[in-house]
């Protein structure tokens, strides 16, 4: 399945309005598994930091989106550092212009998007964070982004990863099987082979856990997987789609839960951890 197409469908309908595009942020954080992990990460990271309310301008965290898509994690971290100064990147133009022109009608002044390639963009020894959400699966120098993030980070800056693992990630299953999103260029990692790339591109200390155990497979079925196969079938089940969730939401929301608080042994996603 080809999720561009989805995903300009979904901006055409979110990018109305300001107050429009709140919603849509808010149903992804719902609806995406993802989102729960790297937002939990997240907590823990921003918990670690100075009180950020106390920090000028010149001392305030930078923080690097690196192929920000919507925009969603710069607004949940710039909803909760509002002094932090965020950098996303991304290579669509349409995207970026989108989200500056959202920023800056909500006065966020802080949060600046560029078109850029995440596996050439540099600025040396200046963020704090980096944050790098299901962009690894579609690039194919994924150790030159991990070079690239490296050097970007301060020392004992962290970057932090959500992608596919090799174990179900992208919904392949059986050798042979295509990815079900069709702009992936890998179906997943290794847990173990990406976390040697990061320590050979320039990361000191690594850490890698797997998401999407058996309660989170079964949730993304139900609420990323089939409304998006119903929404490339035809534009018809847009008006579908809310009735949809509201059967099936309450089942995903317990299994969301349960998939972030447990530990699994293996999974289709993997979250990564690292520090410079």
């Amino acid at each position: 399945m080809q999720y561009d197409p989805v995903k300009r469908r979904l901006g055409v309908v979110f990018n109305r309005t300001p107050f429009l595009r709140k919603c849509f942020y808010g149903l992804l954080d719902l609806l995406l598994l993802r989102a729960w992990h790297i937002q939990r990460e997240l907590r823990k990271w921003a918990s670690s930091q100075p009180n950020n309310h106390q920090l000028s301008t010149n001392n305030a965290l930078h923080i690097y989106d690196a192929g920000a898509g919507f925009g969603q994690y710069s607004y949940w971290l710039s909803s909760r550092l509002p002094q932090a100064s965020i950098t996303a990147i991304d290579v669509k133009d349409e995207q970026v212009a989108d989200c500056n022109a959202f920023f800056e009608k909500i006065g966020r002044t802080q949060v600046k998007f560029e078109v850029g390639d995440v596996t050439k963009f540099t600025k040396p020894d200046t963020f704090d964070l980096v944050v790098c959400v299901d962009v690894m699966e579609h690039i194919l120098e994924d150790e030159a982004a991990l070079r690239c993030y490296s050097t970007s980070l301060k020392t004992g800056g962290m970057l932090i990863i959500s992608t596919p693992s090799d174990q179900g990630g992208s919904d392949v299953h059986e050798e042979g099987e295509g990815s079900f999103i069709e702009e992936h260029v890998r179906d997943g990692y290794n847990i173990d082979d990406i976390k040697a790339k990061a320590l050979r591109n320039g990361f000191s200390k690594v850490e890698a856990r797997y998401s999407y155990g058996a309660p989170g497979k079964i949730s993304w079925k139900l609420s990323m997987k089939w409304p998006l196969m119903m929404l490339q079938a035809s534009k018809l089940f847009f008006i579908v789609l809310p009735f949809y969730y509201i059967l099936t939401y309450p089942i995903a929301f317990v299994l969301n839960m349960a998939d972030v608080r447990m530990q699994h042994n293996t999974g289709t996603g993997l979250i990564v951890k690292a520090w410079k």
